[in-house]
């Protein structure tokens, strides 16, 4: 069985979160965002489930709305407003730093302001920011200067913790030498443990700095609810990556059959076991699934029950070893992409 629970690293060792936090970017970044009752609910169940004295993490994005809007951060508000008794139980980590006008990351300290001033205004006070990350790494400048102007925003007391995102394990060595990181988010899964994966998990563990792993069920794929591209909504951003793309969706169906034929031997959700193994490659490891459906977000939590034997974790390696992914975790030529391993 999985710990219950996990430490933050950095300025904030002392607090303790759950060891499966929640995604909150699928319940607003589309075109109609999940009615506020619906991501309420779900909310609310991740909290309480879990043990007294213990955060959950939740983790959002400035960005995370309609035309790269902050209707994320405005139903967090509202979500507050309405239950000020959970802003004690929770943790908000939150992604900024990527201009709405798609023109790329700025980590200068003028940018940087503007982008948590931006975040701060949305909550309305309703929560503290806990916890702020620059989007992926701004390539402009050393990482060394962007941190530098993260730590003044803290000292001014615009929020309270530095985290990094989907940057590379040498990055994250050097902005941790400039000031304590918190937490580095990266994408995690079965079919998204890539050689720098790894190597970012390894530094984290070394640097004692948590791992927000979000998409550890990979985008859904591993749910096996995704027969087809058919099955994504039209306006669903999976659409258009590479590995959604028919030509590779088609071969990477092969890890898929192995996936649910060993959950469905175990007994558990394909879902449960992937979430399961994330957490499972170190105490340091939160896997940050996203669900509005709080059936879905029980299910998702409850992957702290799976008990994986040596056996388990041995079969996992013979499938993830047997079968190559193809296509990028986005799409091919995209801003964002090129900013993975900063």
């Amino acid at each position: 069985m999985v710990n219950q629970t996990a430490k933050l690293g950095g300025t904030a060792s002392d607090i303790t979160i759950g060891k499966i936090g929640h995604g909150l970017m699928n319940m607003t970044w589309k075109t109609v965002p999940s009615p506020d009752e619906e991501c309420f609910e779900a909310i609310k169940a991740g909290v309480d489930s879990l043990p007294a004295g213990t955060k959950m993490f939740l983790n959002g994005g400035e960005f995370y709305g309609p035309n790269f809007g902050t209707a994320n951060l405005e139903m967090i508000s509202r979500f507050f407003e309405k239950y000020p008794d959970y802003t004690a139980k929770t943790f908000l980590s939150v992604k900024g730093g990527v201009r709405p006008d798609k023109a790329g990351l700025k980590g200068s300290l003028e940018a940087l302001t503007a982008s948590v001033d931006n975040i701060n205004n949305a909550l309305r006070g309703k929560k503290k920011l806990d916890l702020f990350e620059m989007a992926r790494v701004d390539g402009g400048m050393p990482i060394e200067e962007a941190v530098k102007n993260m730590a003044t925003l803290v000292k001014e007391g615009k929020f309270d913790h530095i985290g990094m995102s989907e940057c590379s394990a040498e990055t994250l060595r050097r902005a941790n030498a400039v000031h304590p990181i918190v937490a580095v988010e990266i994408e995690v899964s079965p079919w998204s443990y890539e050689p720098e994966t790894k190597k970012v998990i390894a530094a984290a563990q070394e640097l004692g700095i948590a791992v927000a792993a979000y998409s550890p069920v990979g985008r859904g794929f591993l749910t096996g609810s995704i027969k087809s591209l058919d099955d994504i909504p039209k306006d669903d951003m999976r659409r258009h990556m590479a590995r959604f793309q028919p030509e590779n969706f088609h071969h990477n169906l092969g890890l898929l059959h192995d996936w649910l034929a060993l959950a469905d031997k175990k007994k558990v959700s394909a879902a449960q076991l992937a979430i399961a193994w994330v957490a499972s490659l170190g105490p340091h490891m939160v896997p940050i699934p996203g669900s509005a459906k709080t059936k879905h977000l029980l299910e998702n939590l409850a992957s702290v029950n799976v008990e994986l034997t040596s056996e388990d974790m041995d079969e996992i390696t013979k499938i993830l070893e047997s079968h190559e992914i193809k296509g990028g975790r986005y799409r091919e030529g995209d801003e964002v992409a090129q900013n993975l391993w900063g």
